[in-house]
């Protein structure tokens, strides 16, 4: 089983191939280009590739969002759109059939408020039907949301919250969004994951609870999320690796401070790094510096595509129209 700090599919995957340099059996993946956007698909096809990889059987399917997308409103309707069509096909809802959006995270801190933002964003028309009945059409699909808070807010396992609502309202599909945590600076807040594979809240940053997925709910579950934060222990580790590297480079080959370079186990350097860190700074999580404008820039990105999937009879300027 992989031993990295990272709730993406993607990284675990690399991280084993990096490390073995080999690919894992029951683990397949795929690439494509969808308007502009990278698309990879991780299929964990069984029990031996999901302890390797740490996560669960599953597909887990990463959106690539493209430079300056935060900036710029066509760039970022186009990533909703390669979201709404990608999130349609795994979820497959169909017709008269209902769907819970669940926004998980703490809204009073930013890296984390990415799930309550999102379910600003959503279409919420399951009360419309007893409602306004004469003003909704059948082809509408009946959608409601939430954002639970958090544990340490509430004083109620999330997990709790969210069973007891699909308990009452009887959902075919729950959809759940949350802030991830990434190996790779480089991915923080431009990185989408969807998988069926459900999701834990809090196991970015190691506050792990019970499960959302299919098997503790009765319903199908897919999980959206973005990494918002990355591990300090993290940043260290790849900071002395590029270090290492560089020194490898300018040394000599066979000469013993080369050989010594050479046999330093990375592994066990990152154990201790944390070791290290560990009185210091805890458990520390870093996030960029414009995370708010991430935040409102990807939690539009992704409720607009949750809203293409859920009412595909309906165009994004009719959407619009309602939320407005």
């Amino acid at each position: 089983m992989i031993n990295v700090r990272t709730d993406l599919a993607i990284e675990s995957r690399d991280f084993y191939k990096e490390q073995n340099k080999s690919d894992i059996d029951g683990v397949i993946v795929t690439e494509e280009e969808v308007e502009g956007t990278i698309v990879t698909t991780v299929e964990i096809t069984n029990e031996d590739g999901a302890d390797k990889m740490g996560k669960p059987i599953g597909t887990y399917i990463t959106l690539d969002i493209p430079e300056y997308t935060a900036y710029d409103g066509e760039l970022m309707d186009g990533v909703s759109k390669v979201l709404g069509v990608t999130l349609k096909n795994l979820a497959g809802i169909k017709e008269n059939e209902t769907a819970l959006v669940v926004g998980l995270g703490n809204w009073q801190v930013t890296p984390d408020a990415l799930g309550p933002k999102v379910v600003e964003g959503i279409m919420v028309t399951r009360h419309l039907k007893a409602v306004m009945p004469e003003a909704i059409d059948d082809s509408v699909i009946p959608v409601a949301a939430i954002a639970p808070g958090v544990l340490g807010v509430t004083g109620i396992e999330t997990g709790e919250i969210i069973k007891s609502l699909v308990e009452k309202i009887k959902p075919d599909l729950v959809v759940c969004i949350d802030a991830l945590a990434s190996r790779k600076v480089e991915r923080v807040n431009k990185t989408i994951q969807i998988s069926d594979a459900g999701i834990s809240p809090g196991a970015g940053v190691g506050n792990n609870r019970m499960k959302i997925n299919e098997e503790t709910l009765g319903v199908k579950v897919i999980a959206i999320g973005v990494p918002t934060v990355v591990h300090a222990s993290t940043i260290a580790n790849d900071t002395i690796d590029l270090v290492l590297d560089n020194f490898i480079n300018q040394a000599e080959e066979g000469k013993e401070f080369f050989n010594m370079l050479k046999n330093i186990d990375r592994n066990e350097k990152g154990a201790l790094i944390r070791e290290v860190l560990e009185p210091f700074v805890g458990d520390l999580v870093v996030t960029p510096k414009e995370i708010d404008l991430m935040i409102e820039s990807l939690s539009k990105i992704i409720s607009n595509g949750i809203n293409i999937a859920l009412q595909p009879n309906m165009t994004m300027e009719d959407i619009n129209k309602f939320l407005n």
